[in-house]
């Protein structure tokens, strides 16, 4: 095994990919945004918003400060760590080291550091429902930690696909055929966080992309925004939604 793959292997291992759990950040009560996109500040485009502006079937991005989330964050060159979906009635389902299951949008607020919605423009109280329904099946299922750990060595083989100078459909086929001798063959009866967006969404007849879900990291699913570059090829760019929470990266000091 390449030494680069061991240490990556290693690294999933300690952060189980989607990085969820204990988590004490305390909220810093800024109402300054800013989200990797420039364009998403309050001078352009970006909003503050309450559970009352979500609708069911919102894909949920977020990251906190906690060391998983740095280390996945580090992994995947991105500024999210994980991925869940909003029910409705304040309510959210997320793939976790325990399981999938559901908890409150209060819940994911007091764990995470920034928490930003994203929304399918096509969705409709039919797919809703689907979401819901395959959501029900779910809860109480494992997670695929096996696909999480596949997930390392395949992130540090796929950046050669995504050079600036690959053309989309090259870069799309590029990083399909790394997947598919990263991933290999796989369970689709556990998931990991994006895995179980992706997956929810094909099964309520909206697919984002063709792609494998097992493919697609919470990084990919920001890509899939309204003008941003996706990894993968896309059906439908998402829309943002806003910021449930925000909190800025500390301050680093520096000596004089």
């Amino acid at each position: 095994m390449h030494l680069h793959r061991f240490f990556a292997l290693a690294l999933a291992s300690l952060l189980t990919a989607c990085a969820t759990g204990t988590r004490t950040e305390p909220d810093s009560g800024t109402t300054v945004l800013a989200f990797q996109n420039p364009a998403l500040n309050p001078r352009n485009g970006g909003m503050s918003i309450s559970a009352g502006a979500l609708e069911p079937g919102d894909i949920i991005l977020s990251s906190s400060n906690g060391i998983n989330s740095v280390g996945i964050r580090l992994l995947t060159l991105s500024t999210v760590s994980h991925a869940s979906l909003y029910l409705g009635g304040e309510q959210i389902v997320e793939a976790v080291g325990q399981g999938i299951r559901r908890q409150t949008v209060a819940q994911l607020l007091q764990e995470e550091a920034t928490v930003v919605a994203f929304r399918h423009p096509q969705m409709n109280a039919r797919h809703a429902a689907a979401i819901q329904a395959f959501a029900d099946q779910q809860v109480g299922g494992k997670y695929n930690f096996v696909g999480v750990m596949l997930q390392a060595p395949f992130s540090i083989e796929r950046r050669v696909c995504e050079l600036p100078l690959v053309p989309s459909a090259l870069r799309d086929f590029c990083i399909q055929g790394v997947g598919a001798v990263q991933l290999g063959a796989g369970q689709n009866d556990r998931f990991f966080c994006s895995q179980f967006v992706l997956e929810a969404y094909k099964r309520a007849g909206l697919p984002l992309t063709d792609a494998d879900p097992r493919l697609v990291s919470p990084a990919d699913l920001l890509h899939m925004r309204e003008g941003d570059v996706p990894s993968v090829r896309i059906h439908q760019a998402l829309q943002y939604v806003g910021h449930l929470k925000y909190q800025p990266p500390p301050a680093v000091a520096t000596g004089q």
